[in-house]
């Protein structure tokens, strides 16, 4: 069965909690102050798409594809992006509210998060690889067993990393954020 398919189509306003999106391959599409909040979206194809101002929280993304998409100003909470599909995944975050989403086991090389809130986010097993978070909150953030290896946090906020547990190198951090990296010492530096 092949699927519907949707090229260059801007959605504005669509309140998908009362019409669903439907089924298809979303392709150059726009989306602009659409609610997602709780939806089933599995097997949803997302290509090349920009979401704006959007409200994603407590969506079900089982085996939904995201290749090449930008949130930018989003509502991204508890998502797990664990389950999307993880062929070709990329995505970027702008001004996005992504507190107690799980990144877990995901490969999110040179993935951009611009000015997001990710509090409680889990990122374990996670490649994270030459990644940027520039003026992000991480408060609570787990790190575990990711590859951070040059990861940019310098303008990141309440950071909290186990260098022992997580590979750090050439990952780079500011002189004020720096002291997350011994907080499993329960050390006070000044």
């Amino acid at each position: 069965m092949n699927k519907p398919y949707f090229d260059n189509k801007e959605f504005s306003g669509t309140d998908f909690t009362e019409k669903n999106i439907g089924f298809g391959e979303y392709e150059s599409c726009t989306f602009r102050q659409c609610n997602f909040s709780s939806q089933d979206l599995r097997d949803i194809s997302f290509i090349d798409c920009e979401f704006l101002s959007c409200d994603f929280s407590n969506a079900l993304l089982l085996h939904t594809a995201f290749q090449d998409v930008r949130f930018l100003d989003c509502k991204l909470l508890g998502l797990r992006f664990d389950k999307c599909n993880q062929f070709l995944l990329t995505f970027e975050f702008d001004r996005c509210q992504l507190d107690f989403s799980s990144f877990y086991g995901l490969k999110l090389q040179k993935t951009k998060f611009r000015d997001c809130k990710l509090e409680s986010v889990e990122f374990v097993e996670t490649d994270l690889m030459a990644s940027s978070f520039e003026k992000c909150d991480l408060r609570d953030a787990v790190f575990d067993r990711v590859n951070l290896s040059k990861v940019d946090f310098r303008s990141a906020d309440n950071i909290s990393i186990d260098p022992e547990r997580n590979n750090i190198k050439k990952a780079k951090f500011s002189l004020s954020n720096i002291r997350g990296l011994l907080d499993k010492y329960d050390i006070s530096v000044s």
